[in-house]
């Protein structure tokens, strides 16, 4: 099997890309490269644009399952809400080793493909895991809103947590790096697409809120034992603009004055 000289094209859902796995086996090639529709590409190279068929997609889906067991489909679901560049292409090319060497195909850890796909999972699991304990939620009329710019879509990972944390609460965690929101209220949950969000001023007493979880996390503190290397290994700087503790709360609070005087 040789790679065509050809670049597929889809919708951007996970569905859409499962086609693209049955057009390749469909055409019996392998595409240079798989991207989104919504992805600004400068290409030289024709492109196919692969309609989605929910048909095609359940059969591509269950001959994973089939051949490769649940943990194939697992790996898959989640090797697609990463951040690698090329991650649809090593998908497809991973679906073609689970067609060749069904369940054995994940053996292999010297395998480039498999390696990449292991190695960028592991990083959303990492990240997932640490927006549980990043999230900073402001309250506006009774509706809890936060707000997160995380490299990879960790919005279908962290749902349960904060459902089962907030069960009898409304609540939205918007995702601006994907334009993604999670929508929660008793007791229904989806994540739908957001194309522009802004987060809203805060009010006063939302401030005050701030300030005292801000003078919180101060007073446990221990001075002697700061290490400012070590908080970063931990809680990494690019996290830190969504987070109340390292927020100016005097700095937003005279800017609100400001917005209200100019009005």
């Amino acid at each position: 099997m040789t790679k065509n000289a050809v670049i597929y094209e889809y919708d951007g859902s996970f569905e859409g890309l499962l086609c693209c796995v049955f057009e390749s086996f469909d055409k019996k090639e392998i595409p240079l490269d798989i991207v989104s529709d919504d992805r600004e590409q400068i290409l030289l190279l024709s492109k196919r644009y692969i309609e989605n068929s929910q048909e095609k997609a359940n059969r591509v889906y269950k001959y994973i399952v089939d051949k490769g067991g649940k943990k194939a489909i697992n790996l898959i679901k989640k090797a697609f809400l990463t951040c690698h560049p090329r991650k649809e292409f090593l998908i497809l090319i991973m679906v073609r080793k689970i067609h060749k060497q069904g369940q054995f195909a994940f053996n292999d850890l010297s395998d480039n493909v498999v390696s990449q796909l292991f190695d960028s999972v592991k990083n959303l699991n990492n990240e997932a895991h640490l927006f549980k304990g990043f999230i900073r939620f402001s309250i506006k009329d009774n509706f809890m809103i936060a707000q997160i710019e995380p490299k990879n879509n960790v919005l279908p990972l962290i749902k349960n947590h904060f459902i089962d944390r907030f069960p009898n609460e409304c609540f939205m965690i918007y995702d601006k790096t994907h334009s993604l929101g999670l929508l929660y209220k008793p007791h229904k949950s989806i994540i739908v697409n957001i194309d522009e969000f802004n987060m809203d001023t805060p009010t006063m007493e939302e401030l005050e809120y701030r300030r005292l979880w801000k003078n919180y996390y101060d007073s446990i503190a221990i001075k002697e034992r700061e290490n400012h290397k070590c908080r970063q290994s931990h809680m990494p700087k690019r996290y830190w603009t969504n987070m109340t503790e390292f927020q100016d709360i005097n700095q937003i609070q005279e800017k609100n004055n400001l917005m209200i005087e100019n009005k």
